[in-house]
C-alpha cells in the first residue's frame, strides 16, 4: 500500500498546489505553508491512507460525521443512480423531488413524535441561521415582534456563518467580524470541571441551568424567543452534562414559553446511541438542527426538523417564508441520506453503539485515566475526551493544569497524527468521535494507539522541562 501510494501522487506537488490556491477552513496558512498539508486519499471502513501510504485511524469520523465508515459502495451507487436520473432541481417554483419527500418522510418517522415537518439546507451552519429566521418569524407571526432574542451558551459551537458563529459561543471566532450580531445573548456551559468546585454533578447541573432563567429575567422575558445548545457540545472538547441539567433547561423554557432548539449536528443519528440525543436527555426541542451524520458526510446536507408547534403556525398562519437556498432538498444529497439511514437501520448500529460498543468504549476510555498526563477522562456513546494535566490529584478539581501558551494539546496531537492515530485536540482536552461501525478489537487497537501517543507526548513534554518540578 506504501509503496503503491506513493507511486500515484507527487504529494510535494500537491501541496505546492495546495498551498498556492486552496484556502483551508479554520487555518493560519502562513504556518500550513511552511509545512504542506497532509494529502488525504483514500478511506475505508474506519482507516484513512494519505498520499504516503500512511494508514491511519480516524478517531473522528473525518469530523463528527462518517458515521457508517468509509468505502460505502451502496451509498455511492445511490447517488451515481440519481444523478443519473435527475442530478438536480431546486425546490422553488411550487416543485419538489422524490429523494427529497422520501426523506422528509422517514426523518418525521425516526425522530421524536413532535416532529412531522423538515427544513432542508446545504449545512449544519445553514440550519442554524434557518433556525434564528424561523424562530423570529414564529413570534412576530403570534404578534409579538419585539420576542427576537436568542440565548445561547460560551464555548458552544453553532457553525460559522454570521448567524451560526453569533449563535455559537466561540470567543475567537467573535472577534473577528464584530459578532455576536444584536438579539443573541450567552450563559455558562455545564462544565462541571470548569465551575462544579464544591458541588456534587447533579447540585452542579442545577446550578448551571439556573443561569438560563437569571438571563431570561436579566433580558426580559418577552424579549426571549429561544435557546439554543448542543445535548452535548462538541467542537467545544466533549463537554457532557450532568443528567440534572438538560429536564431543569426544559422545565426554565416550559416556564416561560419559550422555544428549545437542540443543535444535534454532532449528536444526532446515532452517535449517543439514539437516533437524537434529545431523547437520551429527556427533553422536548421545537426544532433539532441535523447535518453531519444524516448522509455520513459523504453529501453535504443539514437541515431543521420543525415540531409542530412551529410548523403549524408558519403553515396555517404565516403565509409565504421568505428563506431559502439553491440547494434545499438536493435530490442527489437526499438519496446519499436514505441509503444512509438504510444502512443504519439494516445494520443495527444505533442499538449497537447504546448496547455494545459505547459502553465497551466507555470502559476501555476510562482506563486511560490511570496515564500520568490524563488528570479526567469521560465519555458518551460514541464521543469522549480526556485533560491533559501537569500535575494529578484525587480530585479532578484539583489537577493543576499545563500554562495555555504552551500548546501541551497540540504537541499530543502532533504524536497522535504522526503514529497512524486522528484525535483532535480543544487546548488541552483530546477528544475523539469515531465511526459507528468500530468493533470491539478496533477500540483496543484505537486505546492501545492513544496510550502510545501519550507515552509519547509525556516524553517529549520531560525532554522541554515543563513537567512539575522537573
Amino acid at each position: 500500500m506504501t509503496i503503491q501510494l506513493k507511486e500515484l501522487y507527487d504529494t510535494a506537488a500537491i501541496q505546492k498546489l495546495d498551498t498556492a490556491h486552496y484556502m483551508h477552513p479554520f487555518t493560519d496558512h502562513q504556518a500550513l505553508g511552511e509545512k504542506g498539508a497532509r494529502v488525504m486519499v483514500r478511506g475505508e471502513g474506519i482507516y484513512l491512507w494519505d498520499s504516503e501510504g500512511n494508514k491511519i485511524l480516524d478517531g473522528m469520523s473525518g469530523l463528527w460525521c462518517v458515521n457508517v465508515g468509509y468505502g460505502r459502495k451502496s451509498i455511492s451507487d445511490a447517488v451515481y443512480r440519481q444523478m443519473e436520473t435527475l442530478p438536480f432541481y431546486n425546490s422553488f417554483f411550487n416543485t419538489t423531488n422524490v429523494p427529497a419527500v422520501l426523506l422528509a418522510n422517514k426523518l418525521s418517522a425516526i425522530s421524536p413524535p413532535q416532529f412531522n415537518h423538515v427544513y432542508f439546507t446545504g449545512s449544519g451552519s445553514e440550519a442554524n441561521d434557518t433556525n434564528l429566521r424561523m424562530v423570529r418569524r414564529y413570534w412576530d407571526v403570534l404578534g409579538f415582534k419585539e420576542r427576537h432574542t436568542i440565548i445561547s451558551r460560551h464555548n458552544s459551537y453553532h457553525g460559522s456563518t454570521v448567524a451560526g458563529a453569533s449563535l455559537g459561543g466561540m470567543t475567537d471566532m467573535h472577534a473577528q467580524g464584530g459578532l455576536p450580531i444584536p438579539g443573541i445573548v450567552h450563559i455558562g456551559q455545564p462544565n462541571y470541571l470548569e465551575s462544579g468546585r464544591g458541588m456534587t454533578e447533579a447540585e452542579f447541573g442545577i446550578e448551571a441551568a439556573s443561569w438560563l432563567e437569571q438571563k431570561i429575567l436579566e433580558v426580559g422575558a418577552e424579549k426571549v424567543a429561544a435557546f439554543i445548545g448542543e445535548p452535548v457540545q462538541g467542537a467545544g472538547g466533549v463537554i457532557i452534562p450532568p443528567a440534572t441539567y438538560w429536564p431543569e433547561i426544559q422545565r426554565i423554557c416550559d416556564k416561560y414559553g419559550i422555544l428549545l432548539i437542540a443543535d444535534e449536528v454532532i449528536c444526532g443519528f446515532g452517535r449517543l446511541g439514539r437516533w437524537f440525543a434529545s431523547e437520551m436527555f429527556g427533553i422536548r426541542p421545537d426544532l433539532i438542527t441535523f447535518a453531519k451524520g444524516v448522509t455520513s458526510g459523504y453529501i453535504p446536507l443539514g437541515g431543521v426538523l420543525v415540531g409542530d408547534r412551529v410548523a403549524d403556525v408558519l403553515i396555517k398562519q404565516g403565509g409565504e417564508f421568505n428563506h431559502g437556498f439553491t440547494y434545499s432538498g438536493h435530490p442527489v444529497a437526499c438519496a446519499a441520506a436514505l441509503e444512509n439511514i438504510r444502512i443504519l437501520e439494516e445494520e443495527k448500529l444505533i442499538e449497537r453503539v447504546a448496547d455494545d460498543t459505547g459502553p465497551y468504549l466507555k470502559q476501555r476510555f476510562a482506563e486511560l485515566a490511570d496515564h500520568p498526563l490524563v488528570g479526567y477522562a469521560d465519555s458518551c456513546g460514541f464521543v469522549a475526551g480526556l485533560n491533559l494535566v501537569r500535575t494529578k490529584a484525587d480530585n479532578p478539581h484539583d489537577n493543576v493544569a499545563f500554562d495555555s501558551a504552551l500548546g501541551v494539546g497540540m504537541v499530543c496531537r502532533g504524536h497522535m497524527f504522526g503514529n497512524g492515530m486522528i484525535m483532535r485536540a480543544v487546548g488541552d482536552r483530546m477528544i475523539i468521535a469515531p465511526p459507528l461501525v468500530m468493533t470491539r478489537e478496533q477500540i483496543d487497537e484505537m486505546i492501545t494507539l492513544i496510550r502510545r501517543c501519550l507515552d509519547l507526548t509525556h516524553a517529549d513534554i520531560k525532554q522541554r522541562g515543563w513537567l512539575q518540578g522537573e
